[in-house]
């Protein structure tokens, strides 16, 4: 819990006092708030620049939906939302308490018995969903709080029904790694099984302290998940068996819900067990502004105001009225390389795109809506080919640290990346696997011109989605590339397929000042090619139209940098 920003935050939001920060995620932010009553609720808030982004709105409102409808002792009850004009957002009851995440962080491994107890309330708390027709989709230690009440289950941002389209795109999973079932990475065959198999990853990470399938780059995670056995070292004999049952390879062979509570066999509540009494004392303080008398917190000045009488907005007591449709207008293309991630109820709520492994090692790229990730860092060189990622380095193994940013990079060898509009990829892998946290956005001001980007410019942006702290410095540049190569006085030639380095950015800290600021740079105002002592200005986009590449760079020297993120959009 972080306290406001005065020139940032809103003091309130529809009726609601706002009265602290819960936590921030790639689409947005959620806050602490009061009701005129005293009510405490978390209400997320969609961040301006992505407010017309249409999947992200429908997975918005698909969430308020479900939350709406999904209604039990293990989750967070709606109590408003302002879906239909913008600022979009919702509010839910404030529910206090670490996640099982922070828990295990800050106090170790489970025993057993509270395993137990946890497996059987959080595998109720699922078939309580799956009763509504919702499977969750991405259960994981993020998106369990552990309250005095018992867990609560939150995130239901990519929840789908039975009767739902899927969001995320063609050969796209969600989840998160380490976390999603085989047959979701594989084949997208999203089903309540999926579940029971996040839920016996959720409790192997308890009872070990350790990530269910290894840490590491996204696709050796995901891989292991597909191919190896689950880590179950160390863990009692009984509880071992009923964690590998739930994280079986077919998901037919896993046990219903029910079935896991059978086998349980708890004897006493959750709440009575000793040590999850003992994790009341890692739950935030509540800042003293909230235990104020209502009519002594603030009624004026900067928030975001209740919708007028002619857009009521969202009413959580009526009946769903069918499907809402996205608003017609399109939006920045702002990409995630493995997450777009809402804050949820203090926590970060996820809804995680995952490219699906294929032979071929081809160099798509994941796109979706939300997540927290494991928290892996960077692995500078690690293979992402199915026959490296069985002996993946843990994260951050090797990682080189740079001495001092240099200022720009300049080109050593043939730049092969190209990113095609037809396919809309990069011909290319990248050389090294980014952040699992790493966000990236690009958008133009011909492409999108109702956006705040002016015709002719590009706009080119990145950041890392959550707060990970004691990571060293990490250098980026990005290059802009046309589709032709040009000659010394930067006029386009008839050579296609350029393999020059393109006009550069300057070299940034991605963690500097803030690893969750967004760096963001315009094309070709910051942008320059520089080789030895000469510097050449970036030539308008209208001087080659046609398909432009841009290419993320981690940067380690003058000299010596390697791709992460390819990327591109059309110009002319």
């Amino acid at each position: 819990m972080e306290a406001l920003r005065p020139r940032q935050d809103p003091e309130r939001i529809g009726t609601y006092a706002v009265l602290a920060r819960l936590g921030a995620g790639g689409m947005g932010m959620v806050y602490l708030g009061r009701s005129p009553g005293g009510r405490l609720v978390a209400i997320k808030v969609i961040k301006d620049e992505i407010t017309d982004h249409p999947e992200a709105l429908a997975r918005f409102r698909r969430e308020a939906e479900t939350v709406r409808a999904v209604r039990g002792a293990y989750t967070a009850n709606l109590i408003d939302a302002s879906l239909e004009t913008a600022p979009y957002w919702l509010a839910t009851e404030y529910v206090a308490g670490p996640t099982l995440s922070q828990a295990v962080r800050e106090q170790g491994a489970f025993p057993a018995d509270t395993c137990r107890r946890l497996f059987a309330a959080l595998a109720e708390g699922l078939a309580s969903v799956h009763a509504y027709g919702v499977t969750h989709r991405d259960l994981k230690p993020q998106n369990v709080i552990l309250s005095p009440q018992g867990p609560q289950l939150i995130d239901f941002g990519i929840a789908k029904g039975a009767t739902d389209t899927a969001l995320t795109q063609t050969g796209l999973a969600p989840g998160t790694p380490g976390f999603t079932a085989p047959e979701v990475l594989m084949s997208n065959q999203v089903g309540a099984a999926a579940d029971v198999f996040a839920l016996g990853a959720t409790i192997a990470f308890a009872a070990t302290g350790r990530a269910p399938f290894g840490s590491g780059p996204m696709d050796a995670v995901s891989y292991r998940a597909v191919h190896g056995d689950i880590d179950t070292e160390g863990v009692e004999t009984g509880l071992a068996g009923l964690i590998r049952a739930c994280a079986a390879k077919d998901p037919a062979e896993r046990p219903a819900p029910a079935e896991v509570i059978v086998r349980c066999a708890v004897s006493s509540a959750l709440v009575e067990d000793p040590h999850y009494q003992s994790l009341a004392s890692l739950a935030e303080e509540v800042p003293a502004t909230a235990l104020r008398a209502p009519h002594e917190l603030p009624t004026q000045g900067p928030g975001y105001a209740a919708p007028a009488p002619s857009h009521p907005g969202y009413v959580p007591t009526l009946a769903p009225q069918g499907p809402t449709a996205a608003p017609a207008r399109r939006s920045p293309r702002t990409l995630w390389l493995v997450t777009i991630a809402v804050a949820a109820v203090l926590g970060v709520t996820a809804a995680v795109a995952l490219r699906a492994m294929r032979d071929d090692g081809g160099g798509g790229r994941a796109q979706g809506g939300g997540a927290g990730g494991s928290g892996a860092v960077l692995t500078p060189g690690a293979s992402t080919s199915p026959g490296a990622m069985g002996s993946a380095q843990p994260a951050g193994a090797g990682k080189p640290t740079p001495q001092g940013p240099p200022q720009f990079i300049e080109q050593t060898a043939p730049s092969g990346d190209f990113w095609s509009g037809l396919a809309h990829r990069c011909n290319l892998p990248p050389e090294e696997t980014a952040h699992l946290q790493f966000q990236y956005s690009v958008t133009t001001g011909d492409e999108y011109p109702d956006d705040d980007v002016p015709p002719g410019k590009a706009r080119i942006g990145y950041r890392l989605k959550d707060e990970d702290p004691g990571l060293d410095p990490y250098y980026v540049s990005v290059a802009v590339k046309p589709p032709h190569e040009l000659d010394a006085q930067g006029r386009p030639t008839a050579r296609g397929n350029n393999r020059q380095l393109g006009f550069m950015s300057k070299v940034t800290n991605m963690y500097a000042p803030g690893q969750t600021d967004w760096k963001y740079f315009t094309y070709p105002d910051d942008f320059t090619y520089r080789t030895g002592d000469k510097t050449l200005a970036a030539i308008p986009l209208t001087r080659d139209p046609g398909e432009w590449t841009v290419t993320y760079r981690h940067v380690t020297a003058v000299k010596d940098y390697k791709s992460i993120v390819c990327d591109g959009f059309m110009a002319g």
